[in-house]
């Protein structure tokens, strides 16, 4: 896969703030990318560079080809962006906000309505067209703040925090959408999330400390670099759990065993077959990835 976006040694200053610094990496066409790091890392500054409403101080930003000091305006209208806060006119109905919109990218008529009518259906609210979007639930607005930057076909879209304070069925609902579209349409998608189970489901994750890379790679590889493997066993007592020599606590119906990785695991299952008959292995999750590469808790809301 080619790379769609590659940022070299990108920095930005706000007074003595070293907001981005030094920043390189690279995004491939048509994975999910995620971006993480705790408030103040540097993720927004440097969503809000890509997508031309931030000056950089330094470095290069080239997208889909294209050099952003040079094409911007055309890098503009491959991006497709979510930002944390709608940017919704809550006084307009649903139709409005979305007509405006599709103007500003030349959509008009049967063009707007064809496509206002896929993405109705595609997000599930076709009965609220007519509303007004100050009117709207949390989850509602959620729908058209995705629907507005779906409306020309985005290469890219960038979804910043998308599903903060969602309840888990619209959340559900907007993972398939962004699933259906990477499938038809081979559309990357650049991710910021709090959500670590969204970001188990990244192609490649980039971990944002301090405006530096703390540390990259599939939710795969970092996990088997920092966290360990479980073993949940069933069906046992406490002494067949013990007998076993490794970390564990009991749960109401099971065991919980820590072990170093999935090789030891399986050295333990084949040393004590009789012990084991009934289990689940799982990795540690990205929450002890990002834990152990940042020392801190990732949390939701504003960022530079």
């Amino acid at each position: 896969m080619k790379k769609i976006i590659e940022i070299k040694n990108l920095s930005k200053s706000f007074g003595d703030i070293k907001a981005v610094d030094e920043l390189s990496f690279s995004v491939r066409e048509g994975e999910l990318f995620a971006f993480l790091g705790v408030n103040g890392a540097g993720k927004s500054t440097t969503i809000n560079i890509m997508c031309g409403q931030l000056s950089k101080d330094s470095g290069k930003i080239t997208i889909n080809g294209s050099d952003l000091d040079k094409n911007i305006d055309s890098i503009k209208s491959e991006l497709g962006v979510v930002f944390q806060n709608s940017v919704l006119d809550s006084a307009l109905s649903v139709y409005d906000n979305l007509e405006s919109r599709a103007a500003l990218y030349g959509i008009f008529g049967s063009e707007f309505k064809e496509r206002l009518s896929e993405l109705a259906k595609l997000l599930e609210f076709e009965n609220i067209l007519k509303q007004s979007v100050g009117k709207l639930s949390g989850g509602q607005r959620r729908r058209i703040d995705i629907a507005r930057s779906l409306l020309h076909k985005p290469k890219i879209l960038i979804l910043d925090e998308p599903t903060t304070g969602l309840d888990p069925q619209t959340r559900k609902l907007l993972w398939n959408v962004i699933y259906e579209l990477r499938q038809k349409e081979n559309m990357t998608v650049f991710l910021t999330t709090h959500y670590m189970e969204e970001a188990s489901d990244a192609d490649y994750v980039v971990i944002l400390d301090g405006g530096k890379i703390s540390d990259e790679g599939t939710p795969l590889e970092l996990k088997n670099k920092y966290t360990r493997d479980y073993i949940t066993l069933y069906s046992v007592t406490e002494n067949e759990a013990k007998k076993l020599g490794v970390e564990y606590r009991s749960n109401r119906d099971s065991f919980l065993l820590t072990v170093e990785n999935t090789a030891k695991a399986t050295e333990l299952i084949i040393k004590n077959p009789e012990i084991f008959k009934d289990y689940e292995i799982t990795k540690g999750k990205m929450d002890d990835v990002f834990l152990a590469v940042t020392g801190k808790k990732l949390l939701g809301g504003d960022d530079k």
